[in-house]
């Protein structure tokens, strides 16, 4: 069974950085591609950042890009999103998910990830 919990969210200024951390468990963490979505009030969830399984690729969103960075530790099986220069568009809860089979790439993911966490709030204020 795939659990995923993240965690680090908060309430911080715009210019404010904040780091998410997502802590997988139930299977071999290095083999799937991994990411993070967010979901804001009125809004459909939508793709932020994508990495592959070894780490070796990621992919962001355009409005993301340059501001966010996304890496993953292996060993530790958990993913992150650093997240610098906030704005208050990017207040939504942030989840962290991941494909069904280890086959999947960031280009499923993007478009069906199969697994999700619970999400964690991130608010920023002007």
């Amino acid at each position: 069974q795939v659990q995923l919990v993240e965690s680090g969210g908060g309430l911080v200024q715009a210019g404010d950085s904040l780091r998410l951390s997502c802590a997988a468990s139930g299977r071999t963490f290095s083999s799937y591609a991994m990411g993070w979505f967010r979901q804001a009030p009125g809004n459909v969830r939508e793709f932020v950042a994508g990495i592959s399984a070894s780490g070796g690729s990621t992919d962001y969103a355009e409005s993301v890009k340059g501001r966010f960075t996304i890496s993953r530790d292996n060993a530790k099986n958990t993913l992150y999103l650093q997240m610098n220069n906030l704005k208050p568009e990017d207040t939504a809860i942030y989840y962290c998910a991941t494909n069904r089979l280890a086959s999947g790439d960031i280009y499923v993911l993007r478009r069906r990830p199969a697994y999700w966490g619970q999400g964690t709030q991130v608010t920023v204020s002007s």
